[in-house]
């Protein structure tokens, strides 16, 4: 099985980690390839994130041959046959040691932005890679955690050569992977998409991730989201009407548009929309028409009216909140919502549930930028087809999730939950662009 992307691999080991929900454990990312993968896993789990950093010793002739890795905390880990077989005197290892560790001091700085590292006294450190090969950069993040004092250290990897996974199980505790092979060869040939990690994007994750610690005289861990409170955005032609609920330092405001004048109090969005509330997003549940405007038919299908009200009211939202704006929509926003962020690159990411996309139309679909998630039921063959037309005009970043055993309307036991979920996940895991700050809701 080949892995979408890191995220992908991540999801896939969220799955296999469930029995570590709702305990002490902090998952670490190895940099730099782990640590996406890693921050699907905390987000799935709902555990902190940070880092066990490490950094690969190569024989500098031959730089895809490492010899050993070192690691925070004076960790080293050596592989004595191939320093042997690579000719390197002691003074050359010794000088390629000290260059490596002074980088990896550097690099861990700029990571967490010099912030002290989560404690891991008594706890479980769950570890995350992206793929083992020697298995040298594993060990040496388990040994990390060792010397942080954690007191049970899981290794988690969605692909590795045979023989380095066993080696790690004499030194983590457990050793999770979905794909032990015989020979890995390349570990980018198990992946679609295997670019290089940027530092840029390593200190985005950790700072989308990042929970913030406890104000004087307040537990934030048990503040709730305040209740939606009712605006009005205002357009040229109408107010619309809206609620708008924020969390406390929430991270994003997703738009919920509706083609309708009651979608803002529909069931199922407030139920997405409370999942999101969980992990820090704000939301908009708004009309896009008026109850006037929705008796006519026509309007509910204009597809650039209710664009360019999208538009409108995520100008407005970003204005009020100073938040990064995403969208969420059915019916006929749908396609709204795709046309709209062709026009707009703020747009941080949109998901689709259901509804008409295709009506967006091939050249806006080609234009969208913003990475795009469509949720469709198993049982709505019609929709599924209309989707998959417009996940073919697309060029950005996009997947098509089919719900099993769902009608249209996720009505069926379940099914809603599935939605919600991966709703939460698709926006949370593209809070962060490279080189975009990470901001925070109003107080």
């Amino acid at each position: 099985m080949r892995y979408e992307n890191r995220a992908d691999a991540g999801r896939n080991l969220a799955r296999r980690l469930e029995h570590l929900r709702d305990t002490d454990a902090v998952v670490l990312g190895v940099p730099p390839g782990g640590v996406p993968v890693a921050c699907e896993v905390a987000r799935h789990l709902d555990l902190p994130l940070d880092l066990a950093a490490v950094r690969k010793l190569r024989v500098p002739w031959q730089p895809d041959l490492g010899f050993g890795a070192l690691g925070e905390h004076g960790v080293r880990v050596l592989n004595e046959d191939i320093v042997r077989e690579s000719g390197l005197s002691t003074a050359e290892r010794e000088a390629l040691e000290q260059t490596e560790r002074a980088e990896l001091e550097q690099r861990v700085r700029r990571w967490r932005d010099d912030r002290a590292p989560t404690p891991l006294t008594g706890r479980s450190a769950v570890l995350l890679h992206d793929a083992v090969a020697t298995g040298a950069a594993a060990e040496a993040a388990c040994r990390v955690a060792r010397a942080r004092a954690a007191d049970r250290v899981v290794m988690a990897v969605p692909v590795g050569q045979e023989d380095a996974l066993a080696h790690l199980r004499t030194v983590a505790d457990e050793v999770v992977c979905p794909q032990p092979l015989h020979h890995l060869g390349s570990p980018g040939a198990w992946y679609e998409d295997f670019a290089p990690v940027t530092d840029a994007e390593i200190t985005a994750l950790l700072a989308t991730m990042r929970r913030p610690g406890p104000a004087a005289g307040r537990d934030l861990s048990q503040e709730r989201p305040s209740p939606g409170r009712a605006v009005e955005v205002p357009t040229r032609q109408v107010r619309m009407p809206a609620l708008l609920t924020l969390p406390p330092t929430a991270r994003a405001v997703v738009v919920f548009a509706h083609a309708g004048s009651v979608g803002r109090y529909d069931p199922r969005s407030e139920h997405v929309a409370a999942a999101l509330h969980r992990a820090g997003l704000g939301t908009l549940l708004l009309d896009l028409l008026t109850e006037d405007e929705e008796r006519n038919l026509h309007n509910v299908f204009d597809i650039t009216l209710l664009a360019r009200r999208l538009h409108a009211a995520a100008t407005w939202l970003c204005r009020e909140t100073g938040l990064p704006v995403n969208y969420c929509a059915a019916d006929t926003a749908a396609g709204a919502a795709l046309a709209a962020a062709a026009a707009d690159e703020d747009v941080r990411a949109v998901v689709c549930v259901g509804g008409r996309p295709e009506l967006a139309g091939p050249a806006a679909l080609a234009r969208v930028h913003a990475p795009t998630l469509f949720v469709v039921a198993a049982l709505d063959t019609r929709l599924l087809g209309c989707t998959r037309l417009a996940a073919d005009w697309m060029h950005c970043d996009h997947r098509v999730e089919v719900v099993p055993d769902a009608t249209h309307l996720f009505t069926e036991p379940g099914t809603l939950d599935v939605v919600a979920e991966l709703t939460r996940d698709w926006f949370t895991s593209h809070l962060a662009r490279v080189g975009a700050p990470v901001l925070q809701g109003p107080p």
